[in-house]
């Protein structure tokens, strides 16, 4: 993984950019790459590319970038990631006449796309974010892999586009002031990060999963989108066939996903939390591994009720592991508040962010590079007990209540309002009644935090009244949307599944762990999400991941062959953090007073009345309000750090 940027002039008549600006702009982020730098600069003065290395494939210096393609083609690249299938793609290459100066996958992805053009982004198999510029062509090249693992960024306005792994990088340049894009903060307070294409910076995008963008000389700016997660327009594989089939293909592409994301020369192991996809991890590359794998866990040191030291523990003395732990607590979490907000760009309000940053510091001073994690296995499988929950109330419920005429809902939704307002303070529940009468998708993600009831009282009226009616279900219904009109027979949890892929998973979870491991320098991989094994859940029928009140069926009796019952069937423990506690404990005073003395209060756009009752609840144990105050804090801290920095 490496730090990549650029800019390009493509409106200007004559040479401008200056070498010192690209280099400026790399190396905002040296944490992306402390091995090695690299600054180009191209169409006679018009297009800087700037590249922080990581090595981790061909340690030698032929892997730096730029780089450039085969002699005559003009064709060069700054690529952020890893290419799993580079080395079979190269013998192919080689044979039709390519000549090779190193042996890295960076200089794959020159030579493929100098055959298929564009196409080459289909044969590719991998985590990346690539910026590729054609000479001959005139054409700029932006893409991001297929799931979103890696992030890539651009800002294009007046004949420019500035482009960077890291949203840091951008603001370098001096045509950008920071400026908060208002309807991309009344969806984060709902998501938890800023749905793409938006960022929380006016002016500055990011390319969605699976997308590419070629910008020409004229301007012209294609955006395309190569690879989408819908489930497949029919189950490939059916409820009659074998059950041994389907575990056995599951496992093979598992394992071949682990043996892939082991491509490196530099040290790897797995972050270790006990639970069955960390420890999958495990069990599958010790089998290919002739030394211990090197593990890590982190735990907190004043809540044992969250941690998984002990199961993490069993799983490194069962597999004869080479284990390391680290221990954090609130001082910890306070320490790390600047750097978070620095190494976040833009706030990413799960508070495992903290712990995830420790556990990765701990993997650097270890020596270890190249990280294995779990992220994405409950998604794809249906594995959090939020997607039994919902799933049961639609099949059971909702998708009858929906099929009633409208005023027949709106007359059942004031009802239940009413029953609701009685006997819970439930505001999950006083929102799905809302939804309901509103004739509104029942599921909107697996982390939604300030719901569309919640802002009605947290928005100022001034706020309120410039977003003009503004809803973050229409972020929702575009995704929603294109599932019912390409797949109308894709059962509910397909569709929820869907909505995490293209949501939440990118840009929060996967986002959280590229940011984090970054920030260490360390280089996370994610082999739940390869996409071969994601397409292959996808045409799984729900039946077959959920069987009564929990998911993941069909993953677990796969892995029966390398994992032993008591670790794939105990009840599931997420990853999380204290933050209920941190909101209670010594750091909540001082926690408080980063809110409500935050800068943006000057801004009315949120009501701090309703913020202080908020914490009073919260600090006198009426409520658990722990998610929402950290969403809180990640904004006013980042609106502190790069809008009102002066």
């Amino acid at each position: 993984m490496c730090g990549i940027c650029g800019v390009w002039e493509y409106g200007a008549a004559s040479a401008r950019i200056d070498i010192a600006l690209v280099e400026r702009m790399r190396d905002t982020m040296p944490h992306r790459g402390p091995d090695n730098t690299g600054a180009e600069i191209l169409d006679d003065g018009r297009l800087g590319l700037g590249f922080r290395r990581l090595a981790i494939v061909d340690l030698s210096p032929a892997g730096n970038q730029p780089m450039r393609g085969c002699a005559g083609q003009n064709v060069w690249i700054v690529f952020n990631g890893e290419i799993y299938n580079h080395e079979e793609l190269r013998k192919g290459l080689e044979q039709r006449g390519h000549k090779y100066a190193s042996r890295t996958d960076t200089e794959t992805i020159l030579h493929l796309y100098e055959e298929l053009g564009l196409d080459f982004v289909n044969e590719i198999d991998g985590d990346f974010a690539i910026a590729l510029w054609d000479a001959a062509r005139e054409q700029l090249l932006l893409a991001r892999d297929r799931i979103g693992v890696k992030p890539l960024y651009f800002h294009q306005q007046g004949g420019r586009i500035v482009f960077a792994s890291e949203i840091k990088a951008i603001l370098a340049h001096p045509s950008l002031t920071p400026e908060m894009d208002d309807d991309a903060l009344y969806h984060y307070l709902s998501f938890l990060t800023t749905p793409a294409p938006q960022t929380l910076f006016k002016n500055i995008r990011k390319l969605p999963a699976g997308h590419m963008l070629v910008l020409d000389r004229k301007g012209n700016t294609l955006p395309i989108q190569y690879w989408d997660a819908l489930p497949p327009a029919t189950n490939t594989v059916k409820e009659a066939s074998s059950d041994a089939e389907q575990r056995a293909q599951i496992l093979r592409l598992l394992r071949e996903s682990v043996e892939k994301r082991m491509m490196s020369d530099v040290p790897f192991g797995v972050f270790l939390s006990g639970g069955v996809d960390s420890s999958a991890n495990v069990a599958l590359m010790a089998e290919q591994m002739s030394r211990p794998v090197d593990t890590f866990t982190v735990g907190f040191r004043d809540h044992e009720e969250l941690n998984e030291l002990e199961p993490a523990r069993e799983i490194a003395q069962r597999f004869g592991t080479n284990h390391h732990e680290v221990l954090i607590g609130e001082k910890e979490m306070q320490s790390f508040l600047p750097e978070l907000v620095f190494h976040q760009d833009e706030p990413l309000a799960d508070p495992v962010c903290v712990p995830l940053y420790y556990v990765s510091k701990l993997a650097r001073e270890s020596g270890t590079i190249v990280i294995q994690v779990g992220e994405g296995s409950d998604e794809i499988f249906g594995g959090y007990d939020k997607y039994v929950k919902y799933l049961s109330l639609y099949e059971n419920f909702w998708q009858y209540a929906e099929r009633t005429p409208q005023l027949a809902r709106r007359a059942i939704s004031a009802a239940a309002q009413t029953l609701v307002d009685k006997t819970m303070k439930n505001s999950e529940a006083t929102e799905l009644v809302r939804r309901l009468g509103a004739n509104e998708a029942l599921f909107w993600g697996a982390a939604i935090v300030f719901d569309e009831t919640l802002k009605a009282s947290l928005l100022s009226k001034k706020l309120r009244s410039s977003l003009d009616g503004l809803s973050s279900y229409s972020v929702v219904l575009e995704h929603l949307g294109r599932v019912a009109r390409e797949r109308p027979d894709s059962d509910f949890l397909a569709q929820m599944t869907y909505l995490e892929l293209k949501l939440r998973l990118p840009e929060l979870l996967l986002m959280r762990v590229d940011k984090m491991t970054m920030a260490t320098s360390v280089e996370a991989r994610v082999p739940f999400l390869d996409h071969h094994l994601v397409e292959f859940a996808l045409s799984l029928p729900r039946s077959l991941k959920v069987e009564g009140k929990s998911g993941k069926h069909i993953l677990k009796r796969a892995l029966e062959e390398i994992l032993p019952a008591d670790v794939l069937y105990k009840r599931k423990r997420g990853f999380g953090a204290p933050v209920e506690a941190w909101f209670r404990g010594p750091a909540a005073n001082d926690l408080e007073a980063q809110v409500m003395n935050c800068s943006l209060r000057k801004r009315d756009l949120l009501d701090y009345n309703f913020i202080a009752r908020l914490f009073d609840e919260h600090r006198r144990g009426a409520r658990n309000w722990g998610f929402q105050l950290w969403t809180l804090l990640n904004l006013s801290l980042w609106y502190e750090r790069w809008i009102d920095a002066t």
